[in-house]
């Protein structure tokens, strides 16, 4: 079993950024690539749980966000932000790391180094 789990966007130089950065390390990794396999909800619920982060933050709000006339302040709680992943996986904010009990969004990029430590 992989010591941390990396949510990859291969597209995303930020989130290659981590996956290189877990590699650099020596570090037993399962790298999921969600658009491929996206994650379900009770799969999405279990990662805000462990998120640091706030469950607002994994929800990228970028073009295609706007594009669907969705209001940022409807995606705060982690139910709300778990069925909009499930609908709209692309909108998962990357990469996302998880090793044990904690889990963080890569970005800035800076904050990968740190959770690896």
């Amino acid at each position: 079993m992989a010591d941390l789990t990396v949510f990859h966007h291969t597209g995303c130089s930020t989130s290659r950024h981590a996956v290189d950065e877990v590699s650099a390390a020596g570090i037993d990794a399962e790298v999921v690539q969600y658009l491929k396999t996206p994650l379900d909800r009770a799969s999405l619920l279990g990662l805000i749980d462990k998120l640091e982060d706030e469950p607002a933050d994994l929800v990228r709000k970028d073009g295609f966000f706007k594009g669907l006339g969705l209001d940022p302040d409807d995606f705060v709680t982690p139910d709300a932000v778990a069925d909009l992943l499930v609908e709209h996986p692309r909108l998962m904010q990357r990469p996302v790391l998880v090793r044990g009990d904690r889990a963080i969004i890569g970005r800035p990029k800076d904050r990968v180094a740190a959770f690896l430590a």
